[in-house]
Parts: C-alpha cells; structure tokens; sequence
C-alpha cells in the first residue's frame, strides 16, 4: 500500500538503477547537461550527480536533446544518465 502524497503534491517517478541505453548520449559542462536521444524511441530519463541531487525525470522523443543542470562550480559531478519510470508512481 502507498500512502498518497501530502497536501495536493504530485507523486514524482523515480530514477532506476538502470543506465540510460548506449543510444543515448550526453555532455556536461559546469552551467549545463546536454543529453540527446539517438534511440529510436523516446526515453523517460534523469541525470546522477555525486552530490546525490534529486534531477526532475524528462522525456526525450527520438532526436531530441534535453537539458539538465550542469555539475556546477562546488565540485559536484556527473556520473551518468539513467532510466525513470515510463509513468509516475
């Protein structure tokens, strides 16, 4: 049983532990995460930083590219791209 969200909040689909596939590409810079999606199908994914930062998940159609926060100035870093939930739990 899943308790629902407090005061109106939306439930907010997890990232997995499962790495984005290898069509899925992505740079990162210090302002900004560049991720495109060479797949032929759209992708629902989020970055992983070391800092642990909890990245909203986005869906990328085939060609799309999408921007997330960059590792920015206080040494934080990018570890990846992963799979989200296709749908909000």
């Amino acid at each position: 049983m899943t308790a629902a969200p407090a005061h109106g909040a939306q439930a907010v689909a997890s990232p997995s532990d499962v790495s984005a596939p290898p069509c899925v590409q992505w740079s990162a810079g210090w302002r900004y995460t560049l991720v495109t999606n060479g797949c032929d199908t759209a992708q629902r994914i989020t970055v992983t930083y070391t800092s642990g930062a909890d990245i909203p998940c986005r869906t990328a159609g085939p060609g799309d590219t999408v921007t997330f926060p960059g590792y920015g100035t206080q040494g934080d870093s990018v570890l990846g791209v992963v799979l989200c939930p296709t749908s909000p739990r």
